[in-house]
Order: structure tokens, then C-alpha cells, then sequence
């Protein structure tokens, strides 16, 4: 059987997350998978390709979160590292990014940690019927989501469609300029939001050393019409 990932001449970081040692693939070189054409039909970018540190921010966090027969939704999972974290948990996990790629680095990045979840491809502004009509996630997932102004729109609309009543969101972000989109109408339609940030010690971005852990939970009794 061809491997999937070959075309992409991958590198395997080992990497601590979610107090796990795991080694993970990604591509060689990100920069080099950018497709002009994708770009100039949705400003699509290989996003996925890095092992960002608001994931492994992410997976730490989830370390001191239960797990065990939750069901889990990761939004953006790129290479998969929190995904693979919750599923070492004993979570149900789905793994949803829009890049078929990302899936196949997801999947072998859980088949290398002995993990087993499930996968997605997710429009988060066109989500497929298969993931509306799945039981509501006792968890939703993501971290850093919300690079473009798009962002946050698309996933304050999503979120109350796929999040149990009594469930959680746990979203990383190193602070980038549009996350305001995404938790400000949440709050205005009376969902409770708590954030704190923690110091990470991955490559720092223009967002600095800085990576914001925010927790959203759906106002009691649900969200009306969702």
C-alpha cells in the first residue's frame, strides 16, 4: 500500500504533550505545499503542515481534563497532536480539518501512539451533514483557529450546532487580532466565557510567547434554535 505521506518527505518530531512523549510527522516544509491556485479560489494555506505551539498549549491543558467515553471534536486538527492526546485519554474522538493531508497525518500519527480516533473533512462554514447529524460532543477543541477574520464567524455559528447543552469548548490562541469573532457573539447569546494564558516554550510568531486557553460552555438550557 502507498503511504500517503511520502509525497510530503515528512520529519517526526518527539514531542512532550498532555504530559505524553509521542513522536509526530508533519511535512518537511510547509511553505512548499502553498497551491496559488487553492489560494486564488478560498485563500486556502497549508496551515495544518506546522506543529504549532497553541497545540501542544492545548494538549497540556487537556492532560487535567477527563476524558475517558467523552465524546471529542477537534476543529482544525492539523497534525493531530491534541487529538491523539485525548484519545490516549480513553475519549471518542473526531478529528476534523479542511485538507484530506492533515487527515492522513492525524491518522498516522494516532496509528504511531497506539490511538484510535476517527476523521473528518470539515468546511467549518459548510459543514458536512455526517458531522450535524452525529450525537452532540461532550468536548470541541481547537487551537489556533483563528488566524483569519473569517475565522471567527464561521465557528461562533458552528459551535452551538455541534456541543452538548452541558458540554465545553476549549479553544488555544496566541492572542491573534480576530478572536474577538469567534467569542464575542457566543457571550452575547449568554454562553460563559473564562480565559487564561500560559508562557510556551515553542518557536514564538509575531504573537509572542503568549498562548490564551479559552473556555466556553453554552448558556444553561442550551442555545435556542440550535
Amino acid at each position: 500500500m502507498d503511504d500517503p505521506l511520502s509525497p510530503f518527505d515528512p520529519v517526526r518530531d518527539d514531542v512532550v504533550a498532555g504530559g505524553r512523549r509521542l513522536t509526530i510527522a508533519r511535512p518537511r516544509s510547509a511553505e512548499d505545499l502553498i497551491d496559488e491556485e487553492a489560494y486564488a479560489r478560498d485563500e486556502r494555506l497549508p496551515y495544518w503542515a506546522e506543529l504549532w505551539p497553541s497545540g501542544l498549549a492545548l494538549a497540556d491543558r487537556l492532560a487535567a481534563v477527563p476524558l475517558a467515553g467523552r465524546r471529542v471534536v477537534e476543529l482544525g486538527c492539523g497534525v493531530g497532536v491534541p487529538s491523539v492526546v485525548c484519545a490516549l485519554a480513553g475519549g471518542d474522538v473526531l478529528a476534523t480539518d479542511w485538507y484530506g493531508e492533515a487527515l492522513d497525518f492525524t491518522r498516522a500519527n494516532a496509528a504511531a501512539a497506539g490511538a484510535r480516533l476517527d476523521t473528518m473533512l470539515v468546511d467549518w462554514a459548510d459543514p458536512p451533514p455526517e458531522l450535524l447529524a452525529r450525537p452532540r460532543a461532550d468536548l470541541v477543541i481547537g487551537a489556533d483557529l483563528l488566524y483569519e477574520a473569517r475565522n471567527g464567524p464561521a465557528l461562533a455559528a458552528l459551535l452551538p450546532r455541534i456541543l452538548a447543552p452541558d458540554g465545553d469548548a476549549l479553544i488555544a490562541d496566541p492572542r491573534r487580532p480576530h478572536a474577538d469573532a469567534l467569542i464575542d457573539p457566543l457571550v452575547a447569546a449568554g454562553w460563559s466565557h473564562l480565559m487564561r494564558e500560559v508562557r510556551h516554550g515553542g518557536r514564538v510568531d509575531e504573537s509572542g510567547p503568549l498562548v490564551r486557553l479559552h473556555r466556553l460552555r453554552p448558556p444553561p438550557g442550551g442555545v435556542p434554535g440550535a
